[in-house]
């Protein structure tokens, strides 16, 4: 797909992170954008930037767990701008499980199937079917994560539950429109090749009444500077992806329309051959022997 000035981009999870990078990156371009958060405050500051910046702005606080939300993201975008080019289901949570998978609260697994999982299909069904109707080449970019999709992570089993539905649901979008001819496009973004910047680690802040946990934490929530910073004592370098690059990958992605956005790396693609060849031979999976389970 050529991405063209005037287009529109639609971007979930858009005011901070690799939605932020992806938002300015489509502004840069010269895309009009529609921004969707659920944490006002930030959105409104990301919305501000831009349009200070000279970009065409909506922006929008959405639950996107909630389906009647995305529609109505769906009604002002096409009110707005008339029409949508590219989506991103950015939006995503950790769930905050700790223990065992077997431990997890209900709650946990609720919370992070409503935004990750159920988040993209109400993106897809608010989104696509209006995206076909215009007629136009337009592009769909599902967010998951190489915890989920490349190498299960078992100490972030509900995450990488969630993030694995993520490949499944878009490679069957991917099959349904080709069988259609669309000239919609789909994608999955794996982020990386390394850690990133991004609020996932304090997603607890933005947890709905709904899905309160129900019983204290073992231990204290840690953010990403925390979690960092136990690395370095402990002689662990981190290294960091620039969420700009990422926003560089889906771009590039959608111009070629490529349907794996996942850029190249040594270590992904050794989790990549490690997973395919447990599978080849009907072997255990070891290679998720090394991790640790406190």
């Amino acid at each position: 797909m050529e991405l063209r000035a005037g287009q529109v981009a639609v971007v979930t999870g858009a005011a901070s992170g690799i939605g932020l990078a992806l938002a300015r990156r489509f502004a840069a371009e010269g895309l009009k954008v529609v921004l969707a958060d659920v944490e006002e405050a930030p959105l409104r500051a990301a919305a501000d930037a831009l349009t200070a910046d000279g970009a065409e702005v909506l922006a929008r606080t959405v639950d996107v767990g909630v389906r009647d939300e995305v529609q109505a993201l769906a009604d002002a975008a096409y009110a707005t701008f008339g029409a949508v080019h590219v989506l991103c289901n950015n939006a995503g949570v950790g769930s905050g499980a700790e223990g065992r998978m077997w431990e997890h609260e209900v709650n946990d697994w609720k919370w992070a199937f409503a935004v990750n999982v159920w988040g993209v299909f109400h993106g897809i069904q608010a989104f696509v079917p209006r995206m076909l109707a215009g007629g136009a080449p337009g592009h769909v970019v599902n967010t998951s994560s190489t915890d989920g999709g490349i190498a299960p992570l078992p100490t972030a089993s509900v995450y990488a539950v969630t993030k694995a539905a993520v490949v499944t649901m878009t490679e069957s979008l991917h099959a349904h429109l080709r069988a259609e001819g669309a000239p919609v496009g789909a994608s999955v973004l794996f982020p990386g090749p390394h850690m990133l910047r991004t609020g996932l680690w304090e997603s607890h802040r933005n947890r709905p009444a709904r899905y309160a946990k129900q019983q204290p934490r073992r231990t204290p929530y840690r953010s990403l500077g925390q979690w960092e910073a136990a690395m370095k004592e402990a002689g662990q370098e981190i290294a960091f992806t620039p969420v700009e690059e990422v926003a560089g990958t889906v771009v590039d992605g959608i111009r070629a329309d490529r349907f794996w956005m996942l850029p190249p790396g040594e270590h992904t693609d050794r989790q990549i051959r490690a997973r395919a060849r447990s599978m080849l031979e009907r072997s255990a999976p070891s290679y998720l022997e090394r991790f640790i389970l406190d």
